[in-house]
């Protein structure tokens, strides 16, 4: 019998790849440097207001198939163009999944949807996949969830989200305030609003935590504080939508109290929409029109779309439909064109 009290839990182990060496293997050049920290410095002119074009985050759910990520990234790129005098289009790029109990945990963790978490092979996936969208002149969005993987690939992030369920989260609040892009932090499940802006003032302070280095070794960080940090409004299981002009006011006047800015992000999906793709649209519509009229405490929205509407069950481990979501339903391609161009010109009317 083994006297052993260490990992009496942990099966197996395995190497896992220093971020440094991810990096060697697929190194960002310095033209798409330059163009992140652009990036960087327009979303957080959003988020100020210093630039008042309306900020929209769009993309897949999560990404399960970097192939049709890519070709998502590819066509939406013509339209962020179209639009970029009124709207400021930010791809989301989410290879985490957070699980109220069980299920596939993103492209990270099992690339391969079958449960043999290939982490390694994930980690590469993404990075190769935030490189061609670096590519493409793209802004990238990222929930950050895993606290130590963003070390292989915040380099290309240009707008973070912290997510409902790790917004009361010591060290997630830690991790936003060193994190080198603008960041969101959305409001808890139920609904409060809160934590979120808690959150928020954590996170602007300087903390001292422990994690991983570039090269893969234990270290004590100590940051310097995250100034872009800003509140997302996800609606609540418990207390329902809160995209309508008095929940807005109500948030506002939490952000005023606790001497922050007053003004927010919207995600149109999850619980504001009901997880119903469609009810985004509507969503959309009627911020874009509160904000015509003058109303600037809005300053972005979240949108779930992917090439196909809707969403679809992996049979066999294997996902049947090309271009449709594994996890929430989304809105397809072609509406969510038709919605960024109907916002660009409402907005270029005001």
């Amino acid at each position: 019998m083994s006297d052993s009290t260490a990992d009496v839990r942990i099966r197996k182990t395995r190497p896992l790849l220093s971020p440094a060496i991810l990096e060697d293997e697929l190194p960002l050049s310095e033209e798409n440097a330059v163009k992140i920290a652009n990036h960087r410095r327009a979303i957080a002119d959003c988020v100020h207001g210093r630039d008042s074009r309306l900020m929209v985050v769009v993309g897949p759910c999560s990404i399960h198939d970097p192939d049709a990520a890519l070709e998502y990234a590819e066509r939406l790129q013509p339209v962020a163009q179209r639009v970029s005098d009124a709207i400021l289009v930010v791809l989301r790029v989410y290879f985490e999944k957070p699980r109220t109990v069980v299920g596939w945990k993103g492209l990270i963790n099992d690339p391969d949807l079958d449960g043999s978490f290939q982490i390694n092979r994930g980690l590469r996936l993404a990075r190769r996949l935030l490189l061609d969208i670096a590519g493409l002149g793209l802004p990238a969005a990222n929930e950050f969830l895993d606290t130590t993987l963003g070390q292989y690939y915040a380099d290309l992030v240009s707008w973070g989200a912290i997510g409902a369920r790790t917004v009361e989260s010591q060290i997630h609040r830690e991790l936003a305030s060193g994190l080198s892009m603008p960041v969101g932090f959305k409001n808890r499940t139920d609904g409060n609003t809160r934590v979120a802006v808690d959150a928020m003032r954590a996170a602007r302070c300087s903390h001292w935590f422990p994690s991983l280095t570039h090269e893969g070794s234990p270290a004590i960080f100590e940051t310097a504080g995250n100034p872009d940090t800003h509140l997302v409004l996800r609606g609540g299981d418990q207390s329902g939508p809160n995209h309508d002009a008095e929940s807005v006011s109500k948030a506002c006047e939490a952000l005023t109290s606790a001497e922050l800015a007053p003004r927010v992000m919207v995600d149109c999906s999850h619980a504001n929409s009901g997880k119903i793709p469609e009810n985004q649209i509507g969503i959309a519509e009627s911020i874009a029109k509160r904000v015509s009229e003058g109303d600037k405490r809005v300053f972005a929205l979240m949108l779930e779309s992917h090439l196909l509407g809707g969403r679809q069950d992996l049979q066999d481990g294997k996902a049947g439909t090309y271009g449709q979501s594994i996890t929430d339903a989304c809105l397809g391609f072609e509406e969510t064109e038709t919605l960024l161009e109907s916002l660009s010109s409402r907005l270029m009317t005001q």
